[in-house]
């Protein structure tokens, strides 16, 4: 652990019940489709479930969050007193999770040292944001987790594994029924596949921890934040209060690790795409013209500078729609290691002076037929390169908010897990 910062937890599971009503998605999705979140609640009844757990952020505007948060903590304590739980001792849990698409996502679940976390844009910590940290998300779930006594991780840690050292010999001893207990095996709601957990015997959970110390050997970046970089942030502050209130010491706070799952960032399964930008109440011209000028040289694909030209160094292309067709910028000689570096750093500037709206878009056609609304300018980004992720952060540090999205809306991470953090 001092070498990694990982390592097993006291894990808590339904000690009975029905697993397909327990785990639901994590509470940062579907948040402009309340009636998901309706459909979910329909489904638990009075089961118990992480559902009574959570605060949705779809309900985060609702005006009754402080109500919320006491509900969820009394349940906390609830559960907890009505012997819900089943406590596996200094855990660590193999998992493996079919996705909506078919394909099984591998990941290990354990606890994450804090004091090795630092989301600051300038962090040389073992674990790193993978992208930029918007600090006025943060106190809403610092605030659920304030008086929790529980927490439910849906925090995704990657790891630059080409060699599957890590995770690869799990898969293998499940397929193989050797070294692993398994505690839980079932169908999740609302199309999120299918999940199954073993629980690693001493054999397994010392390789692996020995196996994540050799990766790590080295290396000043182990681990990136894949998925629930605001909730891992809100842990790290509420750890940090806590410190401060002297409530109690570095080695004695619970509240010091967080539930997380590793994942190697070449698993199959895990595909990266691109989050497209569309602006609105725009003059789309002047918004061309803007980045052009903004980085010397920039022309359009077919009439770019010789610089521009396939061979002739680095690049970064731009793709765009508006209501005039289409076409693509190129940028010779970019200074940012992606194209969302290049293009967010000059839309920042760009809103900051001029004015007009900004929106996050998945998928190529909306974004054009978006972008091709009067007033309107669709821009697409390509999708990241896996290898260049890590490589990225160490020169770049975090990258621009919505870089990447990982796979569907119904393939993020269920709760089903627990630790206590009090």
């Amino acid at each position: 652990m001092s070498k990694t910062g990982f390592s097993p937890a006291d894990i808590l599971l339904p000690a009975t019940g029905n697993y397909e009503t327990w785990a639901v998605v994590a509470c940062d999705q579907f948040t402009s489709q309340p009636d998901y979140w309706e459909r979910v609640e329909q489904t638990v009844g009075d089961q118990p479930s992480t559902f009574r757990l959570i605060l949705p952020e779809a309900q985060l505007s609702d005006g009754h969050t402080e109500e919320h948060i006491e509900k969820i903590n009394k349940t906390m304590l609830k559960y907890q007193e009505d012997g819900v739980f089943t406590v596996y001792p200094d855990a660590l849990l193999y998992l493996e999770r079919v996705q909506s698409d078919g394909r099984v996502r591998c990941g290990l679940i354990g606890k994450i040292d804090l004091e090795n976390y630092d989301y600051s844009p300038d962090s040389s910590s073992l674990v790193r944001a993978t992208e930029g940290t918007v600090l006025d998300r943060i106190p809403p779930r610092q605030a659920v987790r304030r008086n929790a006594s529980l927490e439910l991780p849906h925090i995704m840690l990657l790891i630059d594994d080409p060699d599957n050292s890590v995770i690869g010999p799990l898969e293998a001893a499940a397929k193989a029924g050797e070294g692993m207990e398994k505690l839980y095996d079932f169908e999740m709601m609302e199309r999120g596949g299918h999940a199954t957990g073993w629980l690693l015997g001493e054999d397994l959970k010392e390789s692996s921890q020995s196996a994540l110390a050799a990766l790590g050997e080295g290396k000043p970046l182990l681990f990136a934040v894949g998925d629930g970089n605001h909730s891992l942030a809100s842990a790290k502050a509420h750890y940090e209060e806590e410190k401060a209130k002297g409530i109690g010491t570095a080695d004695t706070l619970l509240s010091r690790y967080a539930l997380v799952e590793v994942v190697n960032l070449y698993d199959d399964a895990l595909e990266f795409e691109p989050i497209h930008r569309v602006l609105f109440d725009v003059d789309p011209q002047d918004v061309l013209d803007s980045l052009k000028a903004s980085y010397p040289g920039t022309g359009e694909d077919s009439f770019c500078a010789e610089a521009c030209a396939e061979g002739e160094g680095r690049v970064h292309r731009i793709r765009y729609a508006w209501e005039k067709g289409e076409g693509t910028l190129v940028v010779p000689d970019p200074q940012a290691q992606l194209e969302v570096g290049t293009l967010q750093s000059f839309l920042d500037e760009y809103l900051k002076e001029k004015g007009g709206r900004i929106d996050y878009v998945h998928g190529d056609d909306i974004t054009i037929k978006l972008g091709k609304e009067p007033g309107c300018l669709g821009l697409l980004l390509p999708a990241m390169d896996k290898n260049d992720l890590f490589k990225s952060i160490a020169a770049d540090g975090p990258l621009p908010r919505k870089t990447f999205s990982m796979g569907h809306a119904e393939d993020k991470r269920y709760y089903i897990e627990a630790r206590k953090i009090k």
